[in-house]
């Protein structure tokens, strides 16, 4: 297997790759030279966790950010929509998975996303 970290509009996503025959290492190829000229913008995301909330909301279903119903500072409460997704034409809120604080945005509108990703954190 081989660890590479992707940049997609501005989000940086750490992706492990398993090889499985021939025609894999051509393919993992590419992503890993696209991927490493984008390499320095992954220190600003490290950043961004370090002054974020201990409380996650991830990401259900891979798709495209279409509305931020929060903002950083605003309470909300366990099943509050916190970001709105796109996926297979549907809306897909993803709500807050406990009362608390808006601590930090990790994406915005039009970001692509996948499934476990975190896009935003509460205090």
């Amino acid at each position: 297997m081989k660890n590479y970290t992707i940049t997609v509009n501005g989000n940086v996503y750490d992706v492990t790759v398993e090889e499985n025959g021939a025609g894999a290492p051509a393919q993992a190829a590419a992503p890993r030279a696209a991927a490493a000229p984008k390499a320095a913008p992954a220190a600003p995301k490290a950043a961004a966790p370090a002054g974020a909330g201990s409380i996650e909301v991830k990401a259900g279903a891979a798709g495209k950010v279409f509305k931020l119903e929060a903002s950083v500072g605003q309470s909300v409460k366990r099943g509050d929509a916190v970001v709105i997704i796109e996926a297979m034409k549907m809306e897909i809120p993803v709500v807050a998975p406990e009362d608390g604080t808006v601590a930090s945005i990790n994406v915005a509108v039009g970001d692509a996303i996948e499934s476990g990703a975190v896009l935003a954190t509460l205090n």
